[in-house]
């Protein structure tokens, strides 16, 4: 019914503007051709909706879940030396492939047995990757709410100490001392700073510069800051794996980039050769920093602390209390 009431009103306007030799006025006189046009785009949004009608919550879930692990697999083989693995991994499918086409008995024997062990060999083979992974997971705002961070004063004692660090680089970079300063986030560094010694004291420019001295006794290792206080020394941390890293970088950077890897720390080195200042951070590093831009950079980087000037600004109490970003 509708169709022939479209009909009828294409062959009665079709008068007023349309050309009677034009193509379209041809199709429109074509009843059975307007017909199976209607009824084919007719069809095709009756599918589309009812497609859209079977679709539960659960299935937009499964597809946000099932996106968000297809994007951080791609994203484990791009950041680490996974894809040669990977890359191996699709070797041996096609080997397998060819074997079964030309079959080859041997050789099904041998990858049949192959695969029965790949689950656990691929746990094995992927075991930092997996545990990075892991880690990352494990890192929520949930694991923070013990602590103090986010109150006025917590963040005063943080932008305190951050004040205090970029004065103490800025002294040892002229000075060509060389340092290792961690900024705890949200995770907690209980291993890094048992491999230390307890020191629990403000944060200040000559009690850094005191640490690092060369000859004390506390200078080799890293310091690590918490809560805004200073409180481990001589702390030892893991090395970086990643093979792709400058040769011209040493072991105070590699252990920099390896504990920014290995957690959400922000860590800050000044190279004893060159005096150059550097930031580590979520595995990257950054160099060239002076005393400005290393302030501006500790307080985009630092969880629980915002800058003088936003937090005078802040009219929101639960902005302020670090419930919000």
């Amino acid at each position: 019914m509708y169709i022939t009431n479209v009909l009828s009103w294409l062959r009665y306007e079709k008068m007023f503007f349309l050309p009677k030799n034009a193509v379209l006025f041809k199709i429109i006189n074509s009843e059975k051709t307007m017909t199976h046009l209607l009824n084919g785009i007719s069809e095709v949004f009756y599918n589309i909706f009812g497609v859209l009608k079977g679709i539960s919550f659960g299935d937009v879930l499964d597809i946000l879940i099932l996106t968000f692990l297809i994007y951080k697999a791609i994203q484990l083989v791009r950041e680490t030396h996974a894809g040669q693995l990977l890359k191996g991994i699709v070797f041996l499918v096609l080997i397998d492939l060819l074997v079964n086409l030309l079959d080859m008995t041997m050789m099904k024997v041998i990858l049949q047995t192959v695969w029965s062990v790949g689950i656990l060999a691929l746990i094995v083979l992927f075991q930092p990757e997996l545990r990075h992974v892991l880690e990352q997971l494990g890192r929520n705002k949930l694991s923070s709410l013990g602590r103090t961070l986010s109150d006025e004063e917590a963040q005063e004692s943080i932008r305190r100490s951050i004040e205090e660090v970029c004065k103490a680089c800025v002294s040892m970079s002229s000075a060509k001392v060389g340092a290792l300063i961690v900024f705890e986030n949200k995770t907690i560094l209980n291993d890094v700073v048992e491999s230390g010694s307890s020191v629990d004291a403000i944060v200040s420019r000559e009690m850094l510069e005191n640490i690092f001295y060369p000859k004390a006794p506390l200078h080799d290792g890293a310091v690590v800051i918490r809560d805004g206080r200073i409180h481990s020394a001589a702390c030892i941390l893991p090395l970086t794996k990643n093979t792709n890293i400058s040769l011209a970088l040493g072991t105070r950077h590699r252990a920099a980039i390896g504990m920014s890897e290995n957690s959400d720390a922000t860590v800050v080195v000044v190279s004893e050769e060159t005096g150059t200042i550097s930031v580590a951070s979520k595995g990257n590093l950054k160099r060239d920093f002076d005393a400005i831009t290393l302030k501006t950079e500790l307080e985009n980087s630092i969880s629980g602390v915002e800058s003088a000037d936003a937090g005078k600004k802040s009219k929101n109490p639960f902005k302020r209390m670090g419930w919000f970003k």
